[in-house]
């Protein structure tokens, strides 16, 4: 849990007495990779932060799985709406590689809400949610696949893009495979000197 508290205080100071409630709501759960954290029509009932790993949000359209996003660790996470409304949710989230989490259910969440500090976390959290969202929208609806290919190298990790299967990048930037392998070799092809 040291990870999470770090992770919290790059946010805001927390207390000893906050960090014993925040805690002692939340329970460390080791996930496989392909493992369905949450499936789409379920109730997601927990709310988490990722300390290892790597996992992705997606949805279904006409039979088609459509990749919404990636998330790397460290960060927290939940299908927002279906968590607050308690109502089946509209995505699912999958673990791409060996993960670490740690959950806390929607009892636990809403003792959080009382402490400062966590409702401090949680505004910064959503402010930055809502900031990455608002570039990620226009980037999708002003860039080329290929531009967009290449920012998501320049802010991931090598080797993250490299455990992130194809079809999933593919997905993300709404090109088929066929033209994100086009994409990737004009990308990657070496420079003439």
């Amino acid at each position: 849990m040291f990870a999470f508290k770090s992770f919290i205080e790059k946010y805001t100071p927390v207390s000893e007495s906050d960090w014993e409630l925040i805690e002692n709501v939340f329970e460390r759960k080791e996930c496989k990779k392909h493992e369905f954290i949450l499936e789409e029509d379920q109730i997601c009932r927990h709310f988490w932060f990722l300390e290892s790993g790597l996992i992705r949000f997606f949805y279904h359209v006409d039979g088609e799985d459509i990749t919404k996003t990636f998330t790397i660790a460290p960060f927290v996470f939940t299908s927002r709406i279906s968590f607050r409304k308690q109502e089946p949710a509209n995505e699912g989230i999958q673990v791409l590689e060996d993960a670490i989490i740690w959950q806390c259910s929607k009892e636990g969440y809403l003792r959080l809400e009382k402490l400062n500090s966590w409702n401090i976390f949680m505004r910064k959290i959503l402010n930055e949610i809502q900031e990455f969202s608002e570039v990620f929208y226009k980037e999708a609806k002003t860039m080329t696949a290929e531009a967009r290919y290449r920012k998501l190298l320049q802010d991931y990790p090598a080797d993250l893009i490299q455990k992130i299967p194809l079809k999933h990048i593919s997905s993300l930037l709404g090109v088929a495979p066929q033209s994100l392998s086009r994409i990737r070799k004009k990308v990657h092809k070496p420079k003439k000197t």
